[in-house]
């Protein structure tokens, strides 16, 4: 599954306002069929966003450095 980084965040709002626009006018001219292709697309979208949103909320984890044995054991 691709992850989209949380510096796409922007884009992937402009993306959402201008599916917005285009369901509206698909709405307007009845267009049934790219309407629901729409609402499928701003599903994907939204989720993608949640999941930007949620790497932005990560913190790093500490795995701590290895350690070697030493040969005289």
């Amino acid at each position: 599954m691709l992850q989209v980084s949380p510096k796409m965040l922007p884009r992937l709002a402009e993306i959402e306002k201008d599916l917005l626009l285009r369901r509206k006018r698909a709405e307007e001219e009845q267009w049934l069929g790219e309407i629901e292709g729409i609402d499928l697309t701003l599903t994907f979208v939204r989720a993608k966003q949640a999941d930007a949103a949620r790497l932005t909320r990560r913190t790093p984890v500490g795995l701590g450095i290895p350690t070697v044995p030493s040969p005289n054991r």
